[in-house]
């Protein structure tokens, strides 16, 4: 199991590039670097005004059609998957398995992890401490955590934007070796950033995008160091609570909500599937410790996507995007634009997760499952949002593309 695949962005939304092993990636100078400025928010694609079509129940039959395909091409367990437009219905049904010894089913009120979801979380902190006016976008990070490669150059935007050149800590096969050999044993974010540190950065900071998990274990630090406070409580009494998000939770161990569903995934070591449920997540931290329900999530793709917890002028720095080197794709701070729609995806060891709201029909999809073994390279998690954004909203399909298997 290659651990910087789960708390990534999903291959659908990259090249690739991004969950191949280290060994794979671009050497550090092995080409010049460019600048990759902030760019607005890609513009939407052709259809964007197309009305969401109303959810009868021959548009469910189809999204059940579809769903039970995906279920089946990837071998997913279970599967739960929510739509919600104003004034078009709802559609909420969960398919398979929660458990598989016991046959128990899945259901929309069971907890789950949600892997890199967490950053649009530990963002959001980041952004209420820039409005609060107690630090800067352009900070560098050293300011706040010694020891960091460049830190006198990185700025907090440019973690929070994944333009740091920081090496991702998940890629470190010394970290591969230990998270596998022990994956219930508990890891400290200085533990992380030295599997990251001892490699030389991959690019100059802000030189270009790439997706690194060790940009937010360094904001998760920033965050405790300017509040004096762990990050947990900082993003429960910051984030949490003033979006209403009650079964939502920042766990410092390997606790599951209850009712939970139980977790697959893939262990390299056996090339068995096995149950991951109680993993550590500690691994992930401040980039995809959280657990979540499909009805927080529900509550709070619009939340996150229309800025409700922050200033306006706050969040539109948030929603300026830097390509991830796809046509109509942007990654801001914490946060992706997909073809027009806006949100975040998660994978960790057991589970995957899409949260992402479309502003032009204020339409909400969350998709929940729990397992994130791989069909052919591509995200299962992906795989399902494709199949229902083709019957709903066939102008914004998440992703638009075919993945780069690598």
């Amino acid at each position: 199991m290659h651990t910087g695949a789960r708390v990534a962005l999903a291959a659908a939304l990259a090249t690739g590039l991004l969950l191949l092993p280290a060994a794979t990636a671009p050497a550090h100078g092995s080409a010049a670097p460019y600048t990759a400025a902030p760019t607005p928010t890609p513009t939407p694609p052709q259809g964007a005004g197309e009305d969401f079509p109303e959810l009868t129940p021959a548009v469910a039959a189809r999204l059940d059609a579809a769903i039970r395909q995906v279920q089946r091409e990837t071998g997913v367990p279970g599967v739960t998957v929510g739509l919600w437009t104003p004034g078009k219905g709802s559609y909420l049904k969960s398919f398979g398995v929660a458990d598989k010894a016991t046959g128990a089913p899945m259901a929309p009120g069971l907890g789950m992890r949600i892997g890199s979801e967490t950053k649009t979380f530990t963002v959001t902190a980041l952004l209420k401490l820039v409005d609060a006016g107690k630090v800067g976008l352009d900070d560098p990070v050293g300011k706040y955590v010694s020891g960091v490669p460049n830190g006198d150059r990185i700025t907090l935007r440019q973690l929070a934007g994944m333009r740091s050149g920081l090496f991702n800590y998940s890629e470190d096969a010394d970290f591969d070796k230990a998270f596998e050999a022990t994956p219930r044993r508990p890891f400290t974010p200085r533990e992380l950033l030295g599997y990251s540190f001892k490699h030389p950065v991959n690019f100059a900071p802000g030189a270009e995008f790439e997706y690194s998990n060790t940009n937010l274990i360094l904001l998760g630090l920033v965050i405790e160091k300017v509040t004096g406070q762990p990050l947990h409580e900082v993003v429960q009494r910051e984030v949490l609570d003033p979006a209403g998000l009650r079964r939502t939770a920042f766990p410092t161990n390997a606790d599951m909500p209850d009712p939970h569903a139980q977790g697959y995934t893939n262990q390299t070591a056996s090339g068995r599937i096995v149950d991951s449920t109680d993993w550590n997540p500690s691994w992930a931290w401040a980039a995809g410790a959280m657990t979540s329900d499909v009805q927080d999530l529900r509550r709070w793709a619009p939340i996150l996507a229309e800025g409700t917890l922050l200033t306006p002028a706050t969040q539109a720095e948030r929603l300026k995007t830097t390509s991830m080197n796809i046509p109509g794709d942007g990654y801001g701070l914490g946060i992706f634009d997909v073809q027009g729609w806006l949100g975040h995806n998660g994978s960790i060891p057991g589970y995957e997760s899409l949260t992402v709201y479309l502003p032009q029909t204020r339409t909400t999809m969350v998709i929940l499952l729990n397992t994130d073994v791989e069909t052919d390279g591509q995200e299962p998690s992906t795989l399902f949002g494709e199949a229902v954004t083709g019957i709903v909203t066939p102008g914004h399909v998440f992703p638009g593309h075919k993945p780069h298997s690598g």
